[in-house]
């Protein structure tokens, strides 16, 4: 298995099947991974409790193990995207 060292060396993909072969012959080498991870400080976050229903979270958990993520990053990012989303919309509806 080869081991991708730099995240310039991951190429473009065409299709999931494509992407899908790729990680089958590579991986990524621990330390590439551990240091793209932004680790807040505990003063830039509060926790929050959600409840979800089972199948749902084993969903999202599914989905971020493939992408090779931590799920609550994940999710984190796609709330992040949604409010962006949201806050372009209601400035752009209330002109």
């Amino acid at each position: 298995m080869k081991t991708i060292k730099n995240w310039t060396d991951l190429p473009e993909f065409k299709n999931e099947k494509e992407e899908h072969d790729f990680w089958q012959k590579h991986e990524i080498q621990g330390d590439l991974m551990n240091g793209s991870v932004h680790e807040p400080d505990s003063r830039e976050s509060t926790t929050i409790t959600l409840r979800f229903d089972p199948r749902m979270l084993s969903r999202i958990k599914r989905m971020a193990r493939s992408r090779y993520l931590n799920y609550q990053s994940m999710m984190k990012q796609w709330l992040s995207e949604r409010l962006e989303d949201e806050t372009r919309r209601s400035s752009s509806d209330s002109k």
